[in-house]
Parts: structure tokens; C-alpha cells; sequence
């Protein structure tokens, strides 16, 4: 049943998930954090993705995929995260399930195929992802992989991934199950119990502070812009979990005085673990935008009580931002007052997008995630205008339809929504994983600004009948009418030539009579 929900129209059931922003103290009345619903076809990923997102960006680890040989089609092209080293990861693995295997198991070839990638890569570690048929058929994946890493001498670790069994979120989780598993104590033993933080900052006597990135996957190369930044500050990063990683980087992770987290998401649970385990509190940061860039360098020299390190935050974010700025001031010109569409996998990126289009002089008008959770669409209603559309788990149909009633000028997605966009004559800028420019830092935040000002003023705009998803009446039947007429005439020449039995029952295709005027209609949906 459709029926109207005042904002879009769409599934009776989908009603909840749709709103507008809330005033501040009031609780935002949306529908969020469940399973899809049935039918809908909406956007979000399952748990092997969730998992895959996380994990795969391990450079050196043998990614291994129990199951059918569909999904092994997600692998590292769906994520860009490129590696300064070894590019083990580049290469995606699958023990090919067939019928016969479903029926009798799949246990024995998935022996055989951990023996065989063991022999030929010699990797530092393995990670085994089930899927959907592996859940029901019941292979033993933690029997088979504890026997495989007790024979090769490596840890071999299922990641319990099957896709039917929740939403990318727990997928997020089984990744950081698996990455716990890799986490080693430090060597002398000391685990900074006492440091469990209980005021927002400690100031502890650290003569080389030393910090772990968790959520940032290197995507285009981000973290080669982030990294500089902190070590100019006198900050040893250890790992960025998991861009540009490896598994010896992995296991040094709690050696770390710090956790500072950007995708929320995904890696909160790994925090919260290991302030809980090792004693290392965390901070939620974001290196993307002026504003936030700076918010992260503070908190960070805030933390360390350092005043040195402060005074060289303050230098670093005056040099850059003066060095920017012209630049970001020419194209603000140029986009000011456009307004924007976010659709994001998590809350983490949608709230700093938010900043990042005010530093833009744009507007947001619709924001939405996959994942978000009650308490992010709460901040993400307290950081927008009056009016902003707020969506949970978007489907393309709802999508679209919010494209055109708030007149949305930009979206900003993911791949799957590049063509929602396109089609309705909306400019579009990819902020996930198959970009190839770096976003994040100050010269991220340029490149952003260059791609959001490109893609709105492309001269493209003008060829193309933008945001209509009904076809209007007037011109289209019109010209409809027009061909059908020419047709008919063509046809009543040729009937009269001598030749009329041999071309007997053909006929001009209307599109060979178009009209100039109609040339430009893909937008219509």
C-alpha cells in the first residue's frame, strides 16, 4: 500500500523512517537501526560487506571467502584503499561453493584452499569470511581454521560474516572481533588499567605519545595526508586500523596512549574494547574540513597536556588554512547558496559533511544514513537547518522523489546513488569508496571543493531536463502526436510507390523522426 507521508510518497511501512529536523531537546521521531525491510530494496549493505569494508584494507592478509563465487566479486576494487607496501589484499580468494558442496559440506575444500594460499603467499595472516550458505549449510569455519593455524603457524581467523543474519553494522562487528585477535599485549606486560579516563582529558608524563586511527581506510591515499600532520606535532601514529595496514602494525595497536576514531560506525566497538581491555581511552575526531581538522590537532595537543604541542597545532592550522583559503574563497563564490543532498553508509560522515558544505556556503536540504543510530539523527537534527529532510535507509525510489521536492542542486553518495542523481539532471560527487581523490587534511578539502564546483557548474546542466520523475503532459504528447502523423504520411507515400508489396508490413521506427527539441529527455524517469 502507498499512501502519502507528507513528505515523499512511499511504503506505509517506510512512514517512520522519513522526517524532518527536530528543535533541539526534542526527540526525533524516526525509525532507524533495524533490519531492512522486505521488499524495499534499499541501499544498505549486508554483514559480509560490513565485514569486507573493514578488513580488506589489511595489505599483507589473505582474504578468503567461504561461499559462492558471487560474492568474491567485493573485494578491493569496491574500496580504493590503497597500500604503500604489499598488495596481498589486491587479490580476492574463494573456495568457489558448488552444489555438490552445499549438499556434503564445504569444510574439506576449505582445508584445502587455506593449505594452498598458505604455501603460496607465506601471509602474515589469513581471514576466512563465511557467508549466507555457509550459515545454513553449518560448515565448522573456527574448527578448520584453528587446525589450519595451529598447522601453518599463523592465526587464521574466521570472521562470521553471514550476510543474512543482521545489517552492515554487525558486520563492523565481526570485523572487530576478527582484529581483536590479532591485537597483542605490549611486551613488558604493562596494561594502563589506571588510566581508564573519568575527566574529558588526562595529562600523562609521555615522553613520545603515541597514538592508533582507528576507522580511516585509507581511501585515494587519505592518511598519507593525515599522518605529516600529527608526526609534525611529535606524534607516533602506530596504526591506521585498517588503511594502509598491516598485521605486525595491527598487533602493536595497544602500545598506543590514544585512540582517536573517525568512522564511529564502524570502529567504536573496537574501542570501547580496548579502552575496556588495555586501558586506552578514545576520542571521536574527523580529519575532513577546515572546522574539524582543527577540532582533531587540539583534542589532540588538549589531551597530551603538551603546551609545545599545542603552540605547533596552532601553527599548523594558521599556515594551512592561509594557504587554502583563496582558493576555497573562489569556489565559494562559485557554489554559494546551492543546496545539497547526503546519503552516507554512517553518521560519522554525514555530520562532518554538514560542516564541510557550511565552510562551502552551501545548504544541506536531505541527509541520511545506513546505519545511524537514534542518538546520531538526534545530533545530525540539532547540526541542520530548519526544513532538512532526515532519511533512514534510504531506498532509490524515496531518493529520488526527495531529490526533486527539496530541489537539491548536489547529492553526495556512494556509487549505487551516482545514477539516481545523474538521471534526474542532479550533480553528483562520490565521498565513498570508488574515488580515486583524496578528501581528508587541508588538501582534501581543496579537492573536494574543486569536485563540488565542477560538477555543479558543468556545462552539462544545460542540455539536461532536470528533476522531473512524472513526464509533463504538453510536450511530450504533443510530439508524440507530431511523429505518429509523419509516420502515417511516410507510410501513405511509400504505399503508392510500386515497390509497397515488397516493403509490405514495415514500417519507419518513430525514433528516426525525433525532433530536435526532444534530443535531451534521459532525465525523465
Amino acid at each position: 500500500m502507498i499512501e502519502k507521508t507528507g513528505i515523499v510518497d512511499t511504503l506505509e511501512e517506510r512512514q517512520p523512517y522519513i522526517t524532518r529536523k527536530q528543535e533541539r531537546g526534542q526527540v526525533i521521531p524516526l525509525a532507524c537501526d533495524n533490519n531492512s525491510l522486505a521488499g524495499a530494496i534499499s541501499q544498505r549493505a549486508c554483514v559480509y560487506s560490513g565485514a569486507r569494508v573493514v578488513l580488506n584494507p589489511v595489505t599483507d592478509a589473505v582474504h578468503l571467502v567461504h561461499g559462492p563465487i558471487g560474492c568474491a566479486g567485493y573485494t578491493w576494487d569496491i574500496r580504493g584503499a590503497k597500500s604503500s607496501g604489499v598488495e596481498t589484499n589486491r587479490t580476492s580468494f574463494s573456495t568457489d561453493m558448488k552444489e555438490i558442496d552445499v549438499v556434503f559440506g564445504g569444510e574439506k575444500k576449505l582445508s584445502s584452499a587455506i593449505d594452498e594460499l598458505a604455501g603460496l603467499y607465506r601471509p602474515p595472516v589469513v581471514f576466512v569470511y563465511s557467508t549466507c550458505i555457509v550459515g545454513i549449510i553449518g560448515d565448522d569455519l573456527e574448527s578448520v581454521c584453528k587446525t589450519a593455524s595451529k598447522k601453518h603457524d599463523i592465526p587464521v581467523i574466521p570472521v562470521k560474516s553471514e550476510g543474512f543474519k543482521g545489517n552492515k553494522s554487525d558486520g563492523y562487528k565481526a570485523a572487530c572481533d576478527a582484529l581483536k585477535k590479532l591485537i597483542k599485549r605490549p611486551e613488558n606486560g604493562v596494561v594502563k588499567k589506571e588510566l581508564e579516563v573519568k575527566t574529558e582529558f588526562r595529562k600523562p608524563e609521555i615522553k613520545k605519545p603515541k597514538i592508533n586511527i582507528l576507522g580511516d581506510f585509507n581511501v585515494a591515499g587519505d592518511v598519507w595526508l593525515i599522518k605529516p600532520l600529527l608526526e609534525q606535532m611529535g606524534v607516533e601514529v602506530i596504526v591506521f586500523m585498517t588503511g594502509d595496514s598491516t598485521a605486525k602494525s595491527i598487533s602493536r595497536a595497544a602500545e598506543a596512549d590514544l585512540n582517536l576514531v573517525q568512522c564511529s560506525g564502524s570502529m567504536t566497538y573496537l574501542a570501547k574494547w580496548m579502552q575496556k581491555e588495555y586501558g586506552i581511552p578514545y576520542q571521536t575526531v574527523s580529519f575532513f574540513g577546515i572546522e574539524d581538522i582543527s577540532i582533531a590537532l587540539r583534542k589532540t595537543a588538549e589531551y597530551f597536556g603538551s603546551e609545545e604541542m599545542k603552540k605547533i597545532a596552532e601553527k599548523i592550522l594558521e599556515a594551512e588554512t592561509n594557504r587554502i583559503m583563496p582558493e576555497i574563497s573562489r569556489i565559494r563564490e562559485r557554489v554559494r547558496g546551492k543546496k545539497a543532498a547526503i546519503y552516507m553508509g554512517g553518521p560519522a560522515k554525514a555530520l562532518t559533511l554538514i560542516k564541510g558544505f557550511a565552510e562551502l556556503g552551501m545548504e544541506v536540504v536531505i541527509i541520511g544514513t545506513q546505519t545511524g543510530k537514534k542518538e546520531d539523527y538526534e545530533q545530525i537534527s540539532y547540526s541542520v537547518r530548519d526544513g532538512t529532510v532526515i532519511v533512514d535507509d534510504a531506498n532509490p525510489l524515496e531518493l529520488a522523489d526527495l531529490l526533486v521536492k527539496q530541489k537539491a542542486d548536489l547529492m553526495v553518495a556512494g556509487v549505487k546513488e551516482r545514477f539516481i542523481a545523474y538521471k534526474l539532471g542532479v550533480a553528483f560527487c562520490d565521498f565513498n569508496h570508488d574515488r580515486v581523490v583524496e578528501f581528508e587534511g587541508f588538501n582534501g578539502f581543496v579537492n573536494f571543493a574543486k569536485e563540488v564546483d565542477a560538477s555543479i557548474n558543468s556545462p552539462v546542466w544545460k542540455a539536461v531536463r532536470q528533476k522531473t520523475l512524472k513526464p509533463e503532459c504538453s510536450e511530450p504528447e504533443k510530439a508524440t502526436v507530431e511523429l505518429r502523423q509523419e509516420e502515417n504520411r511516410v507510410e501513405g507515400k511509400i504505399s503508392e510507390k510500386p515497390h509497397v508489396k515488397k516493403c509490405k508490413g514495415l514500417s519507419m521506427k518513430p525514433e528516426f523522426l525525433r525532433s530536435r527539441s526532444d534530443a535531451a529527455v534521459e532525465s525523465q524517469v
